[in-house]
């Protein structure tokens, strides 16, 4: 017979049903180390798992209860309040107060799935909006730890305007620069997963955390349809683009700290460029390009060539290579995350920044998976709401280009292929921090433009830029395909011919027969171009930076364009470009 000594001593495992013992589980952050599966914490477990010791102060003040429309079923709801304070031991669904992660100062608010099913009400809501006004008021990120299942519908429509109330409160610390970041947590549902979860900087799921706007119960009543294995899980949600990473519990805290690092450099950086004085813009002379080594391609066919290599480093490569500690994050947010761009938190030199780039491979398998590192319009978004992010946090973004061209299919051009390039393009060119852009490889027509509106481009000695590739001209403007090496010739596309042009500030050099022939080589070379490039942008003013970005492309006009050496002569008969 079990007694309730027993029980307390030893807990089943709703994942394996394996039967562990209670203090082996609270030693294992209360997941299961039999098959993984999280258990639900209580807002004051989370928060001592998270906050550093004795860190954590509540925000003063307490929130009057509310009935705003008298709700009744089979109990008066404020029955049901008093019922989730004595099951609880909470006053309301969240915990809210300042702390300290890894010694980086934050406001922070956590839910409770005890109380009410986390149900936000007008009181849950009012908490919240308090400890962002709060985070605006310290200048400190927010955090917030979700478990919902939605609004409280005892409290009818003014529950519902709770998602509007925190939402603009989440909006003014974006305007301010101030990191957001929530972490869903199971399970997160309706009006929750609808606003604080998911409008935030940065959506980071635990492993096993469920979400979704309508439950699974009600799709299926609804629809009739029957769900796919795994719906609405963490995993789910990533290969979606829901979430920027799905974190084990035991390394939430470590990489809630990272984040917490990278946006505190950031705001040490917009701290100085505020204060520094305005530059007025100069266009300065253009850099002329360095001595070609013998052992590297001359001929601008064997050029296009060494740079398709499938042996060249890929931007990951250069992510373990030439900077540290890189925190992918993943998806466009509207239920996409597109393979062939990567992007994340990194660090170059000791400095946090945002590295952004497109990801081919090396092998067959590889360069499938990843679409030959053509985004497709959801790519284009993830890199424009990762840079946006990078702006908001004061972070410097650096990209790497290596792309044959934007995803040329069909479904591309029915999701608005032309309008994510040409929004990427505009939206690169008002972004108020530094932006460094290295062609790596292939920079092809928009699709590479659409990451290289830059303060400084650079391009790696074998690296090629062009409007087309060589092959495409050829078959446009000569009879077949073969012609394609005096169409590389003809279309001034080598690291040479782009800095004389103007188009490129600076060659990166490579290791004796190319980068593919010594990547750690090229990923030092490269760290160095990258710092000797940022290092100067970082302390100008972020107005300065926009108009002398604007100013650098403006010289491409008709006046700036006519001053160069000529373009070659062969257009198509209507006079467009062919791309």
């Amino acid at each position: 017979m079990t007694t309730a000594a027993d029980e307390q001593l030893w807990f089943r495992c709703p994942g394996c049903a394996s039967l562990l013992y209670r203090k082996r589980l609270r030693r294992n952050l209360d997941v299961c180390p039999e098959c993984g599966t999280h258990s639900r914490l209580t807002a004051p477990e989370r928060l001592r798992q998270l906050v550093d010791p004795d860190s954590f102060t509540a925000l003063p003040g307490g929130v009057a209860e509310v009935d705003p429309i008298g709700f009744v079923d089979t109990l008066p709801y404020p029955h049901r309040l008093s019922a989730a304070r004595t099951g609880s031991g909470l006053d309301e669904a969240v915990l809210c107060g300042t702390g300290r992660i890894g010694g980086h100062r934050l406001a922070l608010a956590v839910m409770d799935f005890r109380f009410l099913g986390g149900s936000l009400g007008c009181v849950v809501g009012e908490l919240v909006t308090r400890t962002a006004e709060r985070a605006l008021a310290d200048g400190t990120p927010l955090l917030v730890v979700t478990a919902s299942g939605g609004a409280r519908i005892p409290e009818g429509t003014l529950s519902l305007m709770q998602l509007a109330t925190v939402s603009q409160a989440v909006a003014g610390l974006r305007e301010a620069g101030l990191l957001t970041v929530s972490v869903v947590t199971d399970p997160t549902y309706g009006g929750v997963a609808a606003s604080f979860a998911t409008n935030t900087d940065l959506v980071l799921a635990e492993s096993g955390a469920r979400m979704g706007f309508a439950g699974p119960r009600v799709i299926r009543q609804v629809t009739g349809r029957h769900l796919p294995e795994g719906f609405q899980t963490a995993e789910f949600l990533l290969r979606h683009g829901q979430v920027d990473m799905v974190v084990p519990r035991r390394a939430l805290r470590g990489r809630l700290a990272a984040l917490l690092a990278a946006a505190a450099g950031g705001r040490a950086r917009l701290a100085r460029t505020r204060v520094a004085r305005r530059e007025p813009v100069r266009a300065g002379p253009r850099p002329a390009a360095g001595p070609e080594p013998a052992a590297l391609a001359a001929d601008p066919w064997d050029t296009v060539r060494a740079a398709r290599h499938p042996g060249r480093p890929t931007t990951l490569d250069y992510l373990d290579g030439a900077f540290d500690g890189f925190v992918e994050l993943h998806g466009d947010r509207l239920g996409a995350d597109c393979p062939a761009v990567v992007g994340g938190l990194a660090r170059l030199d000791g400095r946090p920044v945002m590295v952004v780039g497109h990801q081919k491979g090396h092998t067959t398998a590889e360069l499938v998976a990843r679409n030959f590192g053509m985004a497709s319009p959801a790519g284009h978004r993830k890199a424009l709401r990762l840079v946006r992010l990078a702006a908001r946090l004061g972070l410097p973004v650096v990209t790497l280009v290596d792309t044959p061209g934007a995803d040329p299919g069909v479904g591309a051009e029915e999701q608005g292929q032309a309008a994510a390039i040409a929004e990427n393009i505009l939206a690169f060119s008002v972004l108020p921090t530094p932006v460094v852009a290295v062609v790596t490889g292939e920079g092809g027509s928009g699709g590479a433009l659409a990451l290289a509106v830059a303060d400084r481009v650079l391009m790696l000695r074998q690296a090629v830029y062009s409007v087309i590739s060589p092959e495409g001209c050829a078959a446009f403007l000569w009879p077949d395909s073969a012609s394609a090496p005096r169409a590389a010739r003809a279309l001034r596309l080598t690291a040479p011919d782009l800095c004389r042009l103007g188009v490129a500030d600076e060659i990166v050099d490579e290791p004796s027969g190319g980068a593919q022939a010594d990547p750690p080589a090229q990923a030092l070379l490269l760290r160095r171009a990258l710092v000797a490039n940022l290092t100067p942008l970082l302390d100008v003013p972020p107005v300065t930076l926009v108009r002398r970005r604007r100013a650098r492309f403006r010289r491409f006009g008709a006046a700036r364009t006519g001053s160069g050496p000529a373009a070659p002569h062969h257009r198509r008969a209507d006079g467009t470009d062919p791309s």
